[in-house]
Protein backbone atom coordinates (compact mmCIF):
# COMPACT_ATOMS: atom_id res chain seq x y z
CA UNK A 1 0.00 0.00 0.00
CA UNK A 2 1.39 3.34 -0.77
CA UNK A 3 0.05 4.95 2.59
CA UNK A 4 2.04 4.02 5.61
CA UNK A 5 1.60 4.63 9.18
CA UNK A 6 4.58 5.60 11.03
CA UNK A 7 5.13 3.58 14.45
CA UNK A 8 8.28 3.76 15.07
CA UNK A 9 11.68 6.41 14.60
CA UNK A 10 15.27 6.00 14.91
CA UNK A 11 16.68 9.29 15.49
CA UNK A 12 20.56 10.30 15.91
CA UNK A 13 21.28 13.90 15.01
CA UNK A 14 24.17 16.28 15.62
CA UNK A 15 22.32 19.12 15.39
CA UNK A 16 19.66 19.44 17.89
CA UNK A 17 17.86 22.78 17.29
CA UNK A 18 14.66 22.43 15.78
CA UNK A 19 14.62 18.68 16.89
CA UNK A 20 12.02 19.13 20.19
CA UNK A 21 8.90 20.10 18.11
CA UNK A 22 9.45 16.83 16.15
CA UNK A 23 10.06 14.92 19.25
CA UNK A 24 6.63 16.10 20.71
CA UNK A 25 4.80 15.11 17.55
CA UNK A 26 5.55 12.06 17.35
CA UNK A 27 5.43 11.22 21.11
CA UNK A 28 1.65 12.53 20.81
CA UNK A 29 1.23 10.04 17.51
CA UNK A 30 2.41 7.18 20.01
CA UNK A 31 5.26 6.65 17.74
CA UNK A 32 8.39 4.58 19.16
CA UNK A 33 11.78 6.01 19.63
CA UNK A 34 14.90 4.35 18.89
CA UNK A 35 17.91 6.84 19.87
CA UNK A 36 21.87 6.91 20.50
CA UNK A 37 24.20 8.99 22.82
CA UNK A 38 23.73 12.87 22.79
CA UNK A 39 20.23 12.43 20.73
CA UNK A 40 18.97 9.77 23.58
CA UNK A 41 19.93 12.60 26.28
CA UNK A 42 18.36 15.31 24.35
CA UNK A 43 15.07 13.28 24.93
CA UNK A 44 14.94 12.02 28.07
CA UNK A 45 15.64 15.51 29.04
CA UNK A 46 12.04 16.17 27.35
CA UNK A 47 11.00 13.50 30.12
CA UNK A 48 9.40 11.59 26.80
CA UNK A 49 10.65 7.51 26.97
CA UNK A 50 13.06 6.33 23.73
CA UNK A 51 14.40 2.85 23.75
CA UNK A 52 18.64 3.11 23.46
CA UNK A 53 20.07 1.59 20.15
CA UNK A 54 22.43 -0.63 22.28
CA UNK A 55 19.03 -2.71 23.03
CA UNK A 56 18.51 -3.67 20.45
CA UNK A 57 22.32 -4.48 19.24
CA UNK A 58 23.71 -5.51 22.48
CA UNK A 59 26.51 -3.47 21.94
CA UNK A 60 27.48 -0.24 23.51
CA UNK A 61 29.10 2.48 21.35
CA UNK A 62 32.67 2.23 20.73
CA UNK A 63 35.45 3.12 19.18
CA UNK A 64 34.96 7.15 20.27
CA UNK A 65 31.76 7.12 18.75
CA UNK A 66 32.98 5.89 15.11
CA UNK A 67 30.19 2.67 15.36
CA UNK A 68 26.95 3.19 17.38
CA UNK A 69 24.49 2.47 14.34
CA UNK A 70 26.18 -0.04 12.07
CA UNK A 71 24.19 -3.18 13.30
CA UNK A 72 22.06 -5.85 11.26
CA UNK A 73 19.42 -4.75 13.80
CA UNK A 74 19.07 -1.46 12.93
CA UNK A 75 19.73 -1.50 9.05
CA UNK A 76 17.66 -4.52 8.85
CA UNK A 77 14.73 -2.90 10.82
CA UNK A 78 14.70 -0.26 7.73
CA UNK A 79 16.17 -2.30 4.59
CA UNK A 80 13.23 -5.02 5.01
CA UNK A 81 10.39 -5.02 2.71
CA UNK A 82 7.27 -5.05 4.14
CA UNK A 83 5.60 -6.00 1.21
CA UNK A 84 8.12 -9.26 0.82
CA UNK A 85 7.16 -12.22 2.60
CA UNK A 86 10.80 -13.54 3.30
CA UNK A 87 12.09 -9.66 4.46
CA UNK A 88 8.94 -10.47 6.90
CA UNK A 89 10.12 -13.79 7.90
CA UNK A 90 13.85 -12.93 8.49
CA UNK A 91 12.84 -9.96 10.31
CA UNK A 92 10.95 -11.71 12.90
CA UNK A 93 13.24 -14.81 13.00
CA UNK A 94 15.83 -12.40 14.17
CA UNK A 95 13.69 -10.27 16.09
CA UNK A 96 14.71 -7.35 14.29
CA UNK A 97 12.19 -4.00 14.74
CA UNK A 98 10.27 -2.60 12.28
CA UNK A 99 11.82 1.50 11.51
CA UNK A 100 9.51 3.55 9.94
CA UNK A 101 11.17 7.08 10.31
CA UNK A 102 14.66 8.35 10.17
CA UNK A 103 15.71 11.28 11.15
CA UNK A 104 19.81 11.78 11.05
CA UNK A 105 22.04 14.35 9.98
CA UNK A 106 25.61 14.60 9.07
CA UNK A 107 28.69 15.51 10.61
CA UNK A 108 29.79 18.77 9.77
CA UNK A 109 32.74 18.15 7.36
CA UNK A 110 32.40 21.55 5.38
CA UNK A 111 32.07 24.03 8.18
CA UNK A 112 35.14 22.50 9.66
CA UNK A 113 37.24 22.54 6.79
CA UNK A 114 35.94 26.17 6.28
CA UNK A 115 37.06 26.72 9.87
CA UNK A 116 40.59 25.99 8.87
CA UNK A 117 40.57 22.37 11.55
CA UNK A 118 42.74 20.49 11.42
CA UNK A 119 43.92 17.06 9.27
CA UNK A 120 42.56 14.94 12.45
CA UNK A 121 39.62 16.99 12.89
CA UNK A 122 38.40 17.07 9.46
CA UNK A 123 38.86 13.33 8.97
CA UNK A 124 36.83 12.56 12.24
CA UNK A 125 33.86 14.52 10.54
CA UNK A 126 33.30 12.11 7.65
CA UNK A 127 30.25 10.43 8.64
CA UNK A 128 29.75 6.97 8.18
CA UNK A 129 26.63 5.62 10.41
CA UNK A 130 24.96 8.63 9.21
CA UNK A 131 25.30 8.11 5.51
CA UNK A 132 24.58 4.73 5.64
CA UNK A 133 21.62 5.37 7.49
CA UNK A 134 20.31 7.96 4.68
CA UNK A 135 21.00 5.99 2.37
CA UNK A 136 19.58 2.18 3.78
CA UNK A 137 16.31 4.60 4.81
CA UNK A 138 15.97 6.67 1.12
CA UNK A 139 16.74 3.17 -0.62
CA UNK A 140 13.74 1.70 1.06
CA UNK A 141 11.48 4.97 0.68
CA UNK A 142 8.47 2.49 -0.25
CA UNK A 143 8.34 1.69 3.38
CA UNK A 144 10.72 4.09 4.96
CA UNK A 145 10.42 7.93 5.57
CA UNK A 146 14.28 9.58 5.92
CA UNK A 147 14.71 13.27 7.13
CA UNK A 148 18.10 13.70 6.50
CA UNK A 149 18.41 17.46 7.57
CA UNK A 150 17.16 19.96 10.16
CA UNK A 151 16.36 21.71 7.16
CA UNK A 152 13.53 19.68 6.59
CA UNK A 153 12.01 19.20 9.72
CA UNK A 154 9.43 22.05 8.76
CA UNK A 155 8.28 19.61 5.72
CA UNK A 156 8.06 17.02 8.16
CA UNK A 157 6.26 19.22 10.88
CA UNK A 158 3.54 19.45 8.48
CA UNK A 159 3.13 16.19 7.20
CA UNK A 160 2.73 14.71 10.74
CA UNK A 161 -0.07 17.51 11.59
CA UNK A 162 -1.98 17.09 8.33
CA UNK A 163 -2.13 13.09 8.06
CA UNK A 164 -1.62 12.09 11.62
CA UNK A 165 1.54 9.95 11.28
CA UNK A 166 0.79 8.51 8.16
CA UNK A 167 2.77 9.00 4.96
CA UNK A 168 1.88 8.39 1.22
CA UNK A 169 4.90 6.74 -0.82
CA UNK A 170 4.88 10.30 -2.74
CA UNK A 171 5.49 11.79 0.35
CA UNK A 172 8.49 9.03 1.07
CA UNK A 173 9.78 9.69 -2.44
CA UNK A 174 10.28 13.07 -2.23
CA UNK A 175 12.00 12.88 1.33
CA UNK A 176 14.27 10.35 -0.40
CA UNK A 177 15.47 12.71 -3.21
CA UNK A 178 16.21 15.19 -0.80
CA UNK A 179 18.03 12.54 1.21
CA UNK A 180 20.61 11.75 -2.17
CA UNK A 181 20.78 15.47 -2.44
CA UNK A 182 22.36 15.80 0.71
CA UNK A 183 24.65 12.60 0.74
CA UNK A 184 25.35 13.32 -2.68
CA UNK A 185 27.12 16.96 -1.87
CA UNK A 186 28.31 15.81 1.63
CA UNK A 187 30.64 12.73 -0.99
CA UNK A 188 31.24 15.83 -3.39
CA UNK A 189 32.63 18.05 0.00
CA UNK A 190 34.53 14.95 1.00
CA UNK A 191 35.95 14.30 -2.68
CA UNK A 192 37.04 17.76 -3.38
CA UNK A 193 38.83 17.92 -0.23
CA UNK A 194 40.93 14.99 -0.99
CA UNK A 195 41.35 15.97 -4.72
CA UNK A 196 42.67 19.27 -3.89
CA UNK A 197 45.91 18.83 -6.01
CA UNK A 198 43.36 17.63 -8.97
CA UNK A 199 45.62 14.87 -8.90
CA UNK A 200 42.20 12.64 -10.13
CA UNK A 201 40.87 14.47 -13.63
CA UNK A 202 37.19 14.50 -12.20
CA UNK A 203 35.17 17.16 -11.77
CA UNK A 204 32.30 17.13 -8.56
CA UNK A 205 30.30 20.39 -8.52
CA UNK A 206 27.35 20.30 -5.78
CA UNK A 207 25.38 23.22 -4.96
CA UNK A 208 21.94 23.03 -2.38
CA UNK A 209 20.48 27.01 -2.96
CA UNK A 210 19.31 27.77 -5.94
CA UNK A 211 17.49 31.28 -7.03
CA UNK A 212 14.84 31.21 -9.89
CA UNK A 213 16.11 34.24 -11.72
CA UNK A 214 13.31 36.51 -13.85
CA UNK A 215 14.47 34.83 -16.98
CA UNK A 216 17.61 34.07 -18.92
CA UNK A 217 19.39 35.45 -21.56
CA UNK A 218 16.38 35.91 -22.86
CA UNK A 219 12.72 35.82 -21.84
CA UNK A 220 11.80 32.78 -23.87
CA UNK A 221 15.01 31.30 -22.12
CA UNK A 222 14.57 30.10 -18.06
CA UNK A 223 17.12 31.16 -15.76
CA UNK A 224 18.52 29.48 -12.47
CA UNK A 225 21.46 30.76 -10.36
CA UNK A 226 23.06 27.49 -8.76
CA UNK A 227 24.95 29.03 -5.14
CA UNK A 228 24.48 30.68 -1.95
CA UNK A 229 23.41 34.04 -3.20
CA UNK A 230 22.67 35.53 0.32
CA UNK A 231 26.48 34.93 1.16
CA UNK A 232 27.13 37.47 -0.87
CA UNK A 233 24.16 40.24 -1.02
CA UNK A 234 21.23 41.57 0.35
CA UNK A 235 18.92 42.89 -2.08
CA UNK A 236 17.23 45.98 -0.95
CA UNK A 237 15.33 47.02 -3.62
CA UNK A 238 14.10 46.04 -7.25
CA UNK A 239 12.41 43.45 -8.99
CA UNK A 240 13.88 39.32 -9.55
CA UNK A 241 16.94 39.49 -11.16
CA UNK A 242 17.81 38.04 -14.22
CA UNK A 243 20.35 35.48 -16.01
CA UNK A 244 22.32 39.24 -17.94
CA UNK A 245 22.00 40.95 -14.35
CA UNK A 246 23.80 38.68 -12.96
CA UNK A 247 26.14 38.21 -15.59
CA UNK A 248 27.09 41.88 -15.08
CA UNK A 249 26.93 41.96 -11.37
CA UNK A 250 29.92 39.09 -11.59
CA UNK A 251 32.00 41.34 -13.89
CA UNK A 252 31.19 44.09 -12.07
CA UNK A 253 31.92 42.91 -8.78
CA UNK A 254 34.99 41.34 -10.14
CA UNK A 255 36.78 44.40 -11.36
CA UNK A 256 35.59 46.50 -8.40
CA UNK A 257 37.89 43.94 -6.29
CA UNK A 258 40.59 45.59 -8.33
CA UNK A 259 40.74 48.58 -5.88
CA UNK A 260 41.00 47.39 -2.49
CA UNK A 261 42.66 50.57 -0.97
CA UNK A 262 40.86 52.99 -3.18
CA UNK A 263 37.37 54.53 -4.31
CA UNK A 264 36.49 53.12 -7.39
CA UNK A 265 33.39 53.43 -9.31
CA UNK A 266 32.39 50.95 -12.17
CA UNK A 267 29.71 50.99 -14.58
CA UNK A 268 29.37 47.98 -16.59
CA UNK A 269 27.17 47.01 -20.09
CA UNK A 270 27.17 43.97 -21.21
CA UNK A 271 30.15 42.73 -18.79
CA UNK A 272 32.49 45.00 -20.14
CA UNK A 273 33.40 48.55 -18.19
CA UNK A 274 32.18 51.93 -20.01
CA UNK A 275 32.92 53.69 -16.76
CA UNK A 276 35.75 53.53 -14.37
CA UNK A 277 36.95 55.73 -12.10
CA UNK A 278 39.25 56.68 -8.57
CA UNK A 279 38.81 59.41 -7.05
CA UNK A 280 38.70 60.99 -3.25
CA UNK A 281 35.22 60.71 -3.13
CA UNK A 282 32.35 58.10 -4.44
CA UNK A 283 30.34 61.07 -6.12
CA UNK A 284 33.87 62.18 -7.67
CA UNK A 285 34.53 58.94 -9.40
CA UNK A 286 30.94 58.21 -10.34
CA UNK A 287 31.33 61.24 -12.26
CA UNK A 288 34.40 60.60 -13.48
CA UNK A 289 32.99 57.16 -14.33
CA UNK A 290 29.84 58.48 -15.87
CA UNK A 291 31.80 61.17 -17.77
CA UNK A 292 33.85 58.87 -20.14
CA UNK A 293 30.41 57.35 -21.23
CA UNK A 294 27.34 58.81 -20.86
CA UNK A 295 25.26 56.97 -23.19
CA UNK A 296 26.06 53.28 -22.49
CA UNK A 297 25.49 53.90 -18.84
CA UNK A 298 21.76 54.51 -19.40
CA UNK A 299 20.66 50.61 -18.25
CA UNK A 300 24.02 49.75 -16.73
CA UNK A 301 25.05 47.84 -13.73
CA UNK A 302 26.79 50.44 -11.03
CA UNK A 303 29.24 49.21 -8.29
CA UNK A 304 31.55 50.74 -5.76
CA UNK A 305 33.72 49.20 -2.74
CA UNK A 306 32.27 52.36 -0.94
CA UNK A 307 29.54 53.68 1.13
CA UNK A 308 26.72 55.57 -1.15
CA UNK A 309 26.03 59.03 0.37
CA UNK A 310 23.52 61.18 0.19
CA UNK A 311 25.37 63.13 -2.41
CA UNK A 312 26.10 60.65 -4.57
CA UNK A 313 22.10 59.06 -4.68
CA UNK A 314 21.03 62.55 -5.77
CA UNK A 315 23.98 62.13 -9.00
CA UNK A 316 22.81 58.49 -9.44
CA UNK A 317 18.87 59.04 -9.39
CA UNK A 318 19.53 61.29 -12.73
CA UNK A 319 20.11 58.01 -14.25
CA UNK A 320 18.36 55.62 -15.31
CA UNK A 321 20.41 52.29 -14.42
CA UNK A 322 19.57 48.12 -13.98
CA UNK A 323 21.44 47.40 -10.89
CA UNK A 324 23.32 49.56 -8.19
CA UNK A 325 26.09 47.61 -5.75
CA UNK A 326 27.38 48.57 -2.47
CA UNK A 327 28.85 47.24 0.97
CA UNK A 328 26.70 50.04 2.47
CA UNK A 329 24.13 52.86 2.15
CA UNK A 330 23.68 55.98 4.41
CA UNK A 331 19.78 55.61 5.20
CA UNK A 332 18.50 59.06 2.97
CA UNK A 333 20.47 57.75 -0.12
CA UNK A 334 18.98 54.62 0.35
CA UNK A 335 15.41 56.14 0.71
CA UNK A 336 16.04 58.54 -2.26
CA UNK A 337 17.28 55.10 -4.30
CA UNK A 338 14.32 53.08 -3.70
CA UNK A 339 11.89 56.12 -5.11
CA UNK A 340 12.07 53.11 -8.05
CA UNK A 341 10.84 50.40 -7.56
CA UNK A 342 12.49 48.50 -10.41
CA UNK A 343 15.60 49.53 -9.57
CA UNK A 344 17.53 46.85 -7.95
CA UNK A 345 20.16 47.82 -5.39
CA UNK A 346 22.32 45.10 -3.96
CA UNK A 347 23.86 45.46 -0.51
CA UNK A 348 27.24 43.16 -1.13
CA UNK A 349 28.48 41.75 1.83
CA UNK A 350 31.29 39.62 0.73
CA UNK A 351 33.93 39.02 -1.51
CA UNK A 352 33.79 36.09 -4.44
CA UNK A 353 36.17 33.66 -3.18
CA UNK A 354 35.90 31.12 -5.96
CA UNK A 355 39.52 30.24 -6.99
CA UNK A 356 37.91 28.13 -10.50
CA UNK A 357 35.87 29.05 -12.64
CA UNK A 358 33.64 26.98 -14.80
CA UNK A 359 31.31 26.85 -17.98
CA UNK A 360 29.35 24.85 -20.19
CA UNK A 361 31.40 23.95 -23.21
CA UNK A 362 30.28 21.21 -26.38
CA UNK A 363 29.09 18.36 -24.45
CA UNK A 364 30.87 18.80 -21.36
CA UNK A 365 32.08 21.09 -18.93
CA UNK A 366 35.35 23.87 -19.88
CA UNK A 367 37.13 24.40 -15.96
CA UNK A 368 40.19 26.79 -15.21
CA UNK A 369 41.51 28.60 -12.63
CA UNK A 370 40.02 32.30 -12.25
CA UNK A 371 42.76 34.92 -13.58
CA UNK A 372 44.15 36.03 -10.49
CA UNK A 373 46.97 37.65 -10.82
CA UNK A 374 46.53 41.77 -10.82
CA UNK A 375 49.56 43.55 -12.95
CA UNK A 376 51.57 45.61 -10.59
CA UNK A 377 55.12 47.57 -10.85
CA UNK A 378 56.72 44.77 -9.80
CA UNK A 379 56.06 43.03 -13.00
CA UNK A 380 56.87 45.80 -15.35
CA UNK A 381 59.63 45.30 -17.37
CA UNK A 382 60.53 48.63 -19.12
CA UNK A 383 61.58 48.08 -23.09
CA UNK A 384 62.24 51.25 -24.22
CA UNK A 385 64.62 54.11 -24.21
CA UNK A 386 62.27 56.12 -22.77
CA UNK A 387 60.93 55.23 -19.18
CA UNK A 388 57.47 56.17 -18.17
CA UNK A 389 57.12 58.74 -15.07
CA UNK A 390 55.76 58.06 -11.90
CA UNK A 391 52.22 59.43 -12.96
CA UNK A 392 52.66 57.19 -16.05
CA UNK A 393 53.11 54.23 -14.39
CA UNK A 394 50.07 54.38 -11.87
CA UNK A 395 47.72 55.08 -14.85
CA UNK A 396 49.56 52.20 -16.79
CA UNK A 397 48.75 49.93 -14.30
CA UNK A 398 44.67 51.22 -13.54
CA UNK A 399 44.70 50.55 -17.60
CA UNK A 400 45.93 46.90 -17.04
CA UNK A 401 42.89 46.36 -14.39
CA UNK A 402 40.27 47.30 -16.76
CA UNK A 403 42.20 45.69 -19.62
CA UNK A 404 42.02 42.15 -17.66
CA UNK A 405 38.53 42.32 -17.14
CA UNK A 406 37.56 43.69 -20.48
CA UNK A 407 36.34 40.83 -23.67
CA UNK A 408 39.21 40.15 -26.13
CA UNK A 409 40.63 41.61 -27.97
CA UNK A 410 40.72 44.46 -25.79
CA UNK A 411 42.67 48.17 -26.28
CA UNK A 412 42.09 50.39 -23.35
CA UNK A 413 42.63 54.19 -22.98
CA UNK A 414 42.94 55.85 -19.73
CA UNK A 415 44.40 59.10 -18.50
CA UNK A 416 44.92 59.05 -14.29
CA UNK A 417 42.53 57.08 -12.54
CA UNK A 418 39.93 57.42 -15.11
CA UNK A 419 38.90 55.39 -18.05
CA UNK A 420 38.89 57.17 -20.94
CA UNK A 421 37.73 54.27 -23.71
CA UNK A 422 38.28 50.65 -24.49
CA UNK A 423 37.66 49.35 -28.06
CA UNK A 424 36.21 45.71 -27.01
CA UNK A 425 35.97 42.36 -28.47
CA UNK A 426 37.11 43.06 -31.79
CA UNK A 427 38.25 40.47 -33.98
CA UNK A 428 41.56 42.89 -34.65
CA UNK A 429 43.30 44.49 -32.10
CA UNK A 430 44.08 47.55 -34.74
CA UNK A 431 39.89 47.39 -34.78
CA UNK A 432 39.61 47.40 -30.94
CA UNK A 433 41.94 50.26 -30.99
CA UNK A 434 40.40 51.92 -33.35
CA UNK A 435 37.19 52.30 -31.98
CA UNK A 436 38.85 53.27 -28.41
CA UNK A 437 40.37 56.17 -30.35
CA UNK A 438 36.92 57.34 -31.80
CA UNK A 439 34.69 56.87 -28.86
CA UNK A 440 36.87 58.80 -26.64
CA UNK A 441 36.80 61.28 -29.42
CA UNK A 442 33.81 61.41 -29.23
CA UNK A 443 32.97 62.26 -25.89
CA UNK A 444 35.76 64.75 -26.12
CA UNK A 445 38.54 63.46 -24.44
CA UNK A 446 41.31 64.97 -25.39
CA UNK A 447 44.35 61.71 -25.66
CA UNK A 448 47.72 63.55 -25.46
CA UNK A 449 49.38 62.25 -22.65
CA UNK A 450 46.94 59.43 -22.35
CA UNK A 451 48.44 55.45 -21.86
CA UNK A 452 47.19 52.30 -23.75
CA UNK A 453 46.38 49.01 -22.01
CA UNK A 454 46.32 45.81 -24.20
CA UNK A 455 45.11 42.66 -22.80
CA UNK A 456 47.59 40.61 -25.36
CA UNK A 457 50.86 41.26 -27.61
CA UNK A 458 51.45 43.64 -30.90
CA UNK A 459 52.24 40.73 -33.40
CA UNK A 460 53.06 44.14 -35.27
CA UNK A 461 54.14 47.61 -34.91
CA UNK A 462 50.75 49.14 -36.40
CA UNK A 463 49.24 49.62 -32.58
CA UNK A 464 51.93 51.58 -31.51
CA UNK A 465 51.93 53.77 -34.19
CA UNK A 466 48.27 54.21 -34.60
CA UNK A 467 48.31 55.19 -30.80
CA UNK A 468 51.07 57.76 -31.05
CA UNK A 469 49.65 59.65 -34.12
CA UNK A 470 46.12 59.84 -31.71
CA UNK A 471 48.77 61.40 -28.17
CA UNK A 472 49.60 57.75 -26.69
CA UNK A 473 52.56 58.74 -24.44
CA UNK A 474 52.68 55.04 -22.61
CA UNK A 475 51.36 51.66 -23.14
CA UNK A 476 51.16 48.16 -20.83
CA UNK A 477 51.27 45.29 -22.82
CA UNK A 478 52.26 41.35 -22.03
CA UNK A 479 54.58 40.87 -25.01
CA UNK A 480 56.04 37.47 -25.77
CA UNK A 481 55.86 38.60 -29.71
CA UNK A 482 58.31 37.44 -32.51
CA UNK A 483 57.63 40.74 -33.69
CA UNK A 484 57.91 42.49 -30.33
CA UNK A 485 61.16 44.38 -31.25
CA UNK A 486 59.60 46.32 -34.23
CA UNK A 487 56.90 47.73 -31.48
CA UNK A 488 59.44 48.58 -29.39
CA UNK A 489 61.50 50.47 -32.60
CA UNK A 490 58.60 52.54 -33.24
CA UNK A 491 58.24 54.01 -29.63
CA UNK A 492 62.04 54.53 -29.63
CA UNK A 493 61.92 56.53 -32.90
CA UNK A 494 59.23 58.45 -31.70
CA UNK A 495 59.52 58.73 -28.22
CA UNK A 496 57.17 56.30 -26.53
CA UNK A 497 57.39 54.58 -23.10
CA UNK A 498 56.36 50.65 -23.22
CA UNK A 499 56.53 48.09 -20.21
CA UNK A 500 56.23 44.11 -20.66
CA UNK A 501 54.22 42.41 -17.94
CA UNK A 502 54.66 38.95 -19.35
CA UNK A 503 51.08 38.24 -18.14
CA UNK A 504 48.66 37.77 -21.02
CA UNK A 505 45.13 38.19 -19.83
CA UNK A 506 42.26 37.45 -22.54
CA UNK A 507 38.78 37.22 -21.17
CA UNK A 508 36.68 35.62 -24.04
Amino acid sequence: MSQKKITSALISVYYKDGLEPIIRQLHSLGVKLYSTGGTQSFIEKLGIKVTPVESLTAYPSIFGGRVKTLHPKIFGGILYRRGNYSDIEEAGKFEIPSIDLVIVDLYPFEETVAAGGTSEEIIEKIDVGGISLIRAAAKNFHDVTIVASRDLYPNLSALLEEKKGETSEADRKKFAAHAFRISSGYDTAIFNYFNQDDEIPSLRIAEDEATTLRYGENPHQKGVFYGDMAKMFDQLNGKELSYNNLVDIDAAVSLVEEFPKETAFIIIKHTNACGVAVASTVKEAYLKAFEADTVSAFGGVLATNKKIDLETAEELNKLFFEVLIAPAFDEAALELLKSKKNRIIMKQKAGIDTTKQAKTILNGVLVQDRDLHTDGKKDLKVVTKAEPTGEQIDALLFASKLAKHTKSNTIVLAKGNQLLASGVGQTSRVDSLNQAIEKAKSFGFDLKGAVMASDAFFPFPDCVEIADKAGIVSVIQPGGSIKDQASIDYCDQHGLSMVFTGYRHFKH
